[in-house]
Protein backbone atom coordinates (compact mmCIF):
# COMPACT_ATOMS: atom_id res chain seq x y z
CA UNK A 1 0.00 0.00 0.00
CA UNK A 2 1.47 3.47 -1.13
CA UNK A 3 0.02 6.54 1.33
CA UNK A 4 0.53 10.11 0.20
CA UNK A 5 -0.25 13.43 1.55
CA UNK A 6 0.03 16.22 -0.75
CA UNK A 7 -0.46 19.96 0.86
CA UNK A 8 1.24 23.05 0.53
CA UNK A 9 2.86 25.34 3.10
CA UNK A 10 0.04 27.95 3.84
CA UNK A 11 -2.35 25.40 4.38
CA UNK A 12 -3.35 25.07 7.85
CA UNK A 13 -4.37 21.88 8.11
CA UNK A 14 -2.11 19.42 6.56
CA UNK A 15 -0.07 18.97 9.99
CA UNK A 16 -3.71 17.65 11.65
CA UNK A 17 -4.46 15.08 8.92
CA UNK A 18 -0.78 14.04 8.97
CA UNK A 19 -1.75 13.14 12.82
CA UNK A 20 -4.85 11.66 11.99
CA UNK A 21 -3.63 9.74 9.06
CA UNK A 22 -0.55 8.37 10.99
CA UNK A 23 -3.44 7.55 13.72
CA UNK A 24 -5.56 6.05 11.40
CA UNK A 25 -3.11 4.01 9.69
CA UNK A 26 -2.25 2.21 13.06
CA UNK A 27 -5.91 1.65 13.99
CA UNK A 28 -6.46 -0.12 10.11
CA UNK A 29 -3.47 -2.36 11.22
CA UNK A 30 -1.20 -0.69 8.88
CA UNK A 31 1.31 0.86 11.14
CA UNK A 32 4.20 0.01 9.45
CA UNK A 33 3.12 1.77 6.10
CA UNK A 34 5.24 4.88 5.46
CA UNK A 35 3.04 8.28 4.75
CA UNK A 36 4.65 9.64 1.69
CA UNK A 37 4.37 13.73 2.40
CA UNK A 38 4.98 15.79 -1.12
CA UNK A 39 4.85 19.52 -0.70
CA UNK A 40 3.11 21.49 -3.40
CA UNK A 41 4.80 24.58 -5.00
CA UNK A 42 4.01 26.06 -7.79
CA UNK A 43 0.82 26.50 -9.33
CA UNK A 44 2.76 24.48 -12.31
CA UNK A 45 3.21 21.74 -9.95
CA UNK A 46 -0.04 21.58 -8.80
CA UNK A 47 -1.49 21.10 -12.68
CA UNK A 48 0.96 18.45 -13.13
CA UNK A 49 -0.08 16.51 -10.43
CA UNK A 50 -3.60 16.95 -10.40
CA UNK A 51 -3.32 18.65 -6.82
CA UNK A 52 -6.72 19.35 -6.07
CA UNK A 53 -6.12 21.38 -2.64
CA UNK A 54 -4.56 21.32 0.69
CA UNK A 55 -4.12 18.42 2.41
CA UNK A 56 -4.83 16.14 -0.03
CA UNK A 57 -4.55 11.88 0.53
CA UNK A 58 -4.12 9.48 -1.80
CA UNK A 59 -3.76 6.05 -1.07
CA UNK A 60 -2.08 3.48 -4.04
CA UNK A 61 -2.54 6.87 -6.30
CA UNK A 62 -6.16 7.60 -5.65
CA UNK A 63 -7.60 10.57 -3.64
CA UNK A 64 -10.68 8.08 -1.81
CA UNK A 65 -12.15 12.09 -1.04
CA UNK A 66 -12.56 12.88 -4.38
CA UNK A 67 -16.28 13.64 -5.77
CA UNK A 68 -15.34 15.16 -9.59
CA UNK A 69 -15.28 18.49 -10.09
CA UNK A 70 -12.99 19.75 -7.99
CA UNK A 71 -10.45 22.63 -8.86
CA UNK A 72 -7.25 21.84 -9.50
CA UNK A 73 -4.71 24.28 -7.69
CA UNK A 74 -3.06 25.58 -4.22
CA UNK A 75 -6.28 26.08 -2.60
CA UNK A 76 -7.18 24.77 0.99
CA UNK A 77 -9.36 21.99 1.02
CA UNK A 78 -12.43 21.12 2.66
CA UNK A 79 -14.29 17.57 3.67
CA UNK A 80 -17.27 16.63 4.90
CA UNK A 81 -17.37 15.21 8.71
CA UNK A 82 -20.23 14.09 10.74
CA UNK A 83 -19.14 17.66 12.30
CA UNK A 84 -19.78 19.76 9.32
CA UNK A 85 -16.95 21.00 6.73
CA UNK A 86 -13.32 20.59 8.39
CA UNK A 87 -9.74 20.73 7.04
CA UNK A 88 -9.24 17.13 7.19
CA UNK A 89 -11.00 14.29 7.15
CA UNK A 90 -12.44 12.75 10.94
CA UNK A 91 -9.80 9.67 12.08
CA UNK A 92 -12.98 7.22 11.23
CA UNK A 93 -12.98 8.33 7.46
CA UNK A 94 -9.22 7.77 7.29
CA UNK A 95 -9.68 3.98 8.14
CA UNK A 96 -12.87 3.59 6.00
CA UNK A 97 -10.33 5.17 2.80
CA UNK A 98 -7.17 2.55 4.56
CA UNK A 99 -9.54 -0.52 4.32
Amino acid sequence: MQVELLYFDGCPSWQVADQRLLEALALAGRGEVPVHRRRVETPEEADELGFIGSPSIRVDGRDPFAVGGEQVGLSCRMYPTAAGLRGSPEVEQLVEALS
